[in-house]
């Protein structure tokens, strides 16, 4: 069901925000499928031709050495009960000393969870799940007070440069005897784009990914290509397990090479988590202008609808530029954006969102209820149960 504007325009869903949900459910499904047939395209004749080889070798195995198939299999089963307790036929290092202890918990709490060493006793079991309830929420939180204070940081530097510029092209004189031309050219009503901030954050992400990458070439003999593969995986927190770093026995200069590893890993988690924030509210604007599009197919909206009762609805993106000065690329002005450096990542991120489409929404409804602030997704919690309570 829709609803047409008052000058006759194109109809607009009800709900924005619903329409926004199932869209993305939507497309999140079509990449799925999409990414589910080009690896199977690439991945199975792999498959096929692994299978196909081990079959050989077990019946030239049992040919070989008169040893039935059954049995070979009992002692396979066997090898991979032993395997899951972290038995290799080569020599790793311990698993449950404190270092290989210390290594795993940094792996729960992280979320990437390679998969290399997992609890086999029930008391660990249950401990683990304690643990990690904690750990996961403490580590999510210091993740986005992280990509509040670099986002903050990235803003000041983007400021700096914008306002030398001015002072090159003699916009931003300091003696204050010239007007600006527009709001634009003022240091006030200056916003940093939020693609600049995404190219930051890729080009850090990269650089450390390469240079991880030629430490993991040179002590763990990985291919330049795996170890990519491998930063990425790692600092995504998908974490396969396929490749693990620092599972040796020995290595040469080994204390060095731990710590730099560590601290690799988490540089690389915290940018690529901060670069994750940032794709995200880029896909959210292109949601945004999909809807809006859908919603005016063929023709383009005319500026002159009026703005009023479409607070929670898709508006044309000219109407957006016409009534709050944004432009899709913008982010919330500096001046708001470094107040205060103890703004919260939910705030940034819906100020981010919605002053890149229209504006922040403004509520003129006292917050006594308890249910305000927070970060990450208490506080989207927070908020919905705020709107909820407020209106009951």
């Amino acid at each position: 069901m829709a609803r047409k504007r008052d000058g006759g325009c194109c109809p607009l869903p009800l709900n924005e925000d619903n329409a926004r949900f199932c869209l993305l459910a939507g497309l999140i499904l079509l990449y799925l499928l999409c990414g589910a047939a080009v690896f199977s395209a690439l991945e199975r004749p792999s498959e096929l031709r692994a299978r196909l080889l081990w079959d050989q070798q077990l019946a030239n195995f049992t040919l070989s050495h008169r040893v039935s198939l059954g049995a070979l299999h009992t002692l396979l089963r066997q090898y991979e009960e032993a395997n899951g307790a972290g038995i290799r036929v080569d020599a790793l290092r311990p698993r449950w000393d404190f270092s290989g202890a210390f290594y795993f918990v940094g792996t729960v709490v992280s979320t990437i969870g390679f998969g290399m060493n997992t609890p086999a006793t029930i008391p660990g079991k249950i401990f683990l799940i304690f643990y990690g309830l904690i750990g996961c929420a403490a580590t999510i939180l210091f993740f986005n007070l992280f990509l509040e204070r670099i986002i903050t940081m990235l803003a000041y530097i983007m400021r700096w440069c914008h306002e030398r510029r001015m002072r090159r092209s003699g916009l931003g004189a300091v003696s204050g005897a010239e007007e600006p031309r527009s709001e634009e050219d003022s240091l006030e009503g200056w916003k940093p784009s939020v693609y600049y901030v995404m190219l930051i954050l890729g080009v850090a992400s990269v650089l450390i990914a390469c240079s991880a990458s030629s430490l993991y070439c040179s002590m763990e003999d990985w291919s330049y290509m795996d170890s990519l593969y491998f930063c990425f995986v790692a600092f995504s927190t998908i974490g396969f397990g396929d490749l693990v770093s620092s599972q040796r026995e020995h290595y040469e200069a080994q204390e060095a090479y731990r710590l730099g590893n560590c601290l690799f890993i988490l540089m690389g988690v915290c940018c690529i988590y901060s670069l994750f924030n940032v794709i995200s509210i880029i896909i959210k604007q292109t949601l945004n202008w999909i809807l809006a599009r859908l919603a005016c197919p063929g023709r383009r909206c005319p500026c002159s609808c009026p703005k009023r009762g479409l607070r929670r609805r898709v508006c044309c993106p000219c109407l957006h530029k016409k009534h709050s000065g944004l432009s899709e690329t913008d982010m919330i002005s500096v001046n708001d954006f470094t107040a205060s450096n103890k703004v919260s990542l939910a705030l940034l991120q819906k100020q981010l969102c919605e002053t890149a489409q229209q504006g922040p929404r403004q509520s003129h409804v006292p917050r006594h209820n308890g249910f305000s602030g927070g970060v990450g997704a208490f506080a989207i919690m927070n908020n919905r149960l705020q709107e909820t309570s407020v209106d009951r």
